[in-house]
């Protein structure tokens, strides 16, 4: 298989990229570096990448951002921040990767635990994820005869635990292992339109 991974480099993509690589081709793009260079809040930069590289059997979003702060210190502008990147970056994603993807292709966006228990400072970011998941579940009633669409949600990974274990008190790291065992399910199974939970 032709695999895309965006985000290749980051905490999950390079993951990703290094366990897909055994048995497939892998594509890395990134906005700084990678075998090819993506803006996904420019819808044009995701237009450029798929005119160069063509056909893919899979893609896998791991790239997009959001917000984290206070509730009473979040501006407008600091959630367009999350709209931009992490929720239309992903949308535009699927509604443009659609058109170069192999017959019976996939689409794996990546979302978080945030979703479905947020905790402090994460109004935007757990709202960001939550809205795609709704995306995907709507989505694939259109365009599931065409492709697969899923989204994996996994929760604080154990590589991120040290920045991020002041804000997820009480939580269970999740091991890359698992994490990436998800991403293989959505990218190699049958499913369409899950969201692939992976939080313990």
């Amino acid at each position: 298989m032709k695999i895309l991974i965006i985000g290749g480099y980051g905490t999950i993509g390079k993951s990703l990229a290094d366990h897909f690589e055994q048995d497939h081709k892998v594509l890395v793009a990134g906005r700084t570096k990678g075998d090819i260079r993506v803006d996904i809040a420019n819808s044009k930069s995701i237009q450029a990448l798929f005119d160069k590289i063509g056909k893919v059997d899979a893609i896998i979003c791991a790239a997009g951002e959001a917000k984290w702060e206070s509730f009473d210190r979040l501006s407008e502008e600091d959630y367009y921040i999350g709209f931009k990147s992490k929720l239309m970056g992903q949308v535009n994603l699927v509604r443009i990767g659609q058109h170069y993807l192999s017959a019976n292709g996939s689409i794996t966006l990546t979302t978080g635990i945030l979703a479905d228990d947020p905790v402090i400072k994460t109004a935007s970011a757990a709202m960001v994820n939550g809205a795609i998941h709704s995306f995907v579940k709507a989505v694939v009633l259109e365009i599931g005869n065409t492709c697969r669409i899923n989204v994996v949600s996994a929760g604080m990974v154990e590589a991120a635990y040290e920045k991020y274990k002041d804000y997820f008190t009480g939580h269970n790291p999740v091991s890359m292992k698992k994490v990436v065992k998800g991403y293989e399910r959505s990218v190699l199974g049958r499913d369409k339109g899950k969201i692939i939970r992976i939080y313990e």
